[in-house]
């Protein structure tokens, strides 16, 4: 179990996992990767943590064992610790270990549920700014009446401060995100602001919304202008651009609203006799519904402008969000995610014109 595996063979996804972080513990996180290679059975994974633990929880001879490589990891950075402490403790610690993993190559993702703050610094420490990035961002998925039924925001809470140019070129990370996760074609950006006037907003928004009319043909993307909240589930915009400060306030937000929403229908529909066989007539919808609103189904936050891709996993996900945010990493290295990205960002961003994109790729 411990020590080297063969190279894969091809056509495996191999997805290395910080093992260690999360509020939940080893059994959450192996729990979701069980369900995940039940599901995708060409997943390997490397997993980083205390081997003694990990050994001991991973059921020999059992389906995700043997595809599994366990990394003996010290230490553990905690959910609490600033990232400036973060980076003196980094070597050593599982998560730490798990970003060396796509540095070196041995896998395209890293993932983990650990201190946010601490896997951003640790991940512009291990993997660098791509080139044309100046701040990257976190990515999240939306739910929305759209066809694919989400819509993309971003910042989600990697840097509270954004200008101009930083919010443009989340417009460019933010449509090869929906491009690649989404499949829309010709994504539909939206700037947050308190009104949808030409004169609303803090100035930056103001030229940032200049800037994203000259980008938009470069970016393959249409700028539809400023959008305010009650837009974001909507169906008029895919990808909604704003600074981290906004965009993890809504997120929570959106979050502790549809937890809220699910625990009053199961009060209400268990509040009298005639409500509870009312419930099992609306079963199948209510079951929708709830997976529908559930923040667990789009668990996984993408790490923008790295020269890797890394997830983060919400703190206290559970065995069906960890494996949500398995599935996402699969799919979004499945696709050479960050390739494509690194292509666009070299063609698209003003401020990089020398850069090339690397032939044949697409974003």
């Amino acid at each position: 179990m411990i020590g080297g595996v063969a190279s894969p063979p091809r056509g495996d996804v191999v997805l290395s996992i910080d093992a260690m972080s999360g509020d939940r513990g080893v059994a959450d996180v192996l729990r979701g990767m069980g369900k995940s290679l039940e599901a995708d059975p060409r997943l390997r994974y490397i997993l980083h943590g205390d081997a003694e633990v990990l050994d001991r929880a991973l059921r020999a001879g059992s389906p995700l064992a043997a595809r599994t490589e366990i990394r003996h990891a010290e230490s553990v950075i905690g959910m609490e610790e600033k990232p400036s402490r973060a980076l003196r403790r980094a070597q050593g610690s599982s998560m730490w270990s798990a970003l060396q993993a796509v540095k070196s190559g041995e896998s395209p993702a890293a993932i983990s549920a650990g201190n946010t703050g601490a896997l951003m610094a640790l991940s512009m420490l291990a993997l660098r700014k791509a080139p044309g990035v100046s701040r990257p961002a976190i990515a999240v998925l939306w739910p929305s009446v759209n066809p694919a039924g989400y819509n993309v925001l971003l910042d989600a809470g990697a840097d509270i401060r954004a200008d101009a140019a930083d919010l443009v070129k989340y417009a460019l990370m933010g449509a090869s995100y929906a491009r690649n996760a989404l499949d829309v074609a010709r994504p539909r950006i939206g700037l947050l602001n308190v009104g949808t006037e030409e004169h609303k907003g803090r100035p930056e928004l103001r030229e940032a919304a200049e800037m994203m009319v000259t980008a938009a043909p470069l970016g393959e993307f249409d700028y539809i202008g400023f959008v305010e909240g009650n837009d974001m589930a909507s169906g008029r915009v895919d990808v909604i651009v704003t600074d981290g400060f906004t965009g993890n306030i809504a997120l929570k937000t959106g979050e502790g609203t549809a937890l809220m929403i699910r625990d009053q229908l199961r009060q209400a529909f268990a509040y009298s006799l005639f409500s509870r066989a009312g419930a099992l007539f609306a079963l199948g919808s209510l079951r929708r519904l709830g997976a529908r609103i559930d923040p667990r189904n789009v668990n996984g936050g993408v790490f923008l402008g790295l020269n890797g891709l890394v997830i983060k996993s919400h703190g206290g996900a559970d065995a069906t969000g960890f494996a949500a945010a398995i599935r996402l990493a699969g799919n979004l290295a499945e696709r050479g995610f960050t390739r494509k990205l690194a292509a666009r960002m070299a063609l698209g961003a003003p401020s990089d014109a020398e850069e090339s994109a690397p032939e044949g790729a697409t974003t």
